[in-house]
């Protein structure tokens, strides 16, 4: 097998160092898209006057639907004053309802408000639209590993 020098003082196998540069590729690439994420997470929040994690909190009950505030408390590892605090500011700001569970009324759920999607969808459109048109260039093969991919990233 052909070896040669990448640091002065190793030697490695040439595919041992295309898998690391593949590595490397895939681990910036996550973390450019994150960092580009919650940057502009949070540009939107200051600009509908929310704090820095009450847009997540609207993607987590638009992921998973109607959550207890203990639940959102789990999913986000904030306290649970912390995410009352949370939610009162957006049910304040008209994005989020607390609703009693019609199976056991002494629950509250947390919901998206009617209306808070399309106020944040103008905030989003250009991510949409990127995303969609990426999405558009991949075989339907291709989007089946990025799905599964994605789906190893995220937490259980």
């Amino acid at each position: 097998m052909l070896k040669y020098l990448v640091q002065p003082s190793l030697l490695v196998d040439r595919d041992t160092v295309k898998e690391e540069v593949v590595d490397q590729d895939v681990t910036a690439g996550v973390l450019r898209l994150i960092a580009s994420a919650v940057l502009h997470n949070q540009a939107v929040a200051q600009r509908l006057g929310l704090g820095a994690s009450d847009s997540q909190f609207l993607t987590l009950l638009d992921v998973h639907g109607p959550l207890t505030p203990g639940r959102l408390a789990e999913l986000t590892g904030l306290s649970t004053g912390t995410v009352t605090g949370v939610i009162d500011r957006l049910e304040r700001g008209g994005f989020v309802e607390r609703t009693r569970d019609g199976g056991d009324r002494r629950r509250v759920l947390v919901a998206p408000a009617p209306g808070a999607r399309a106020t944040l969808a103008p905030h989003y459109r250009e991510q949409g639209e990127h995303l969609a048109a990426v999405l558009s260039t991949r075989t339907p093969d291709e989007l089946r590993v990025i799905a599964a991919f994605l789906d190893d990233l995220a937490p259980p």
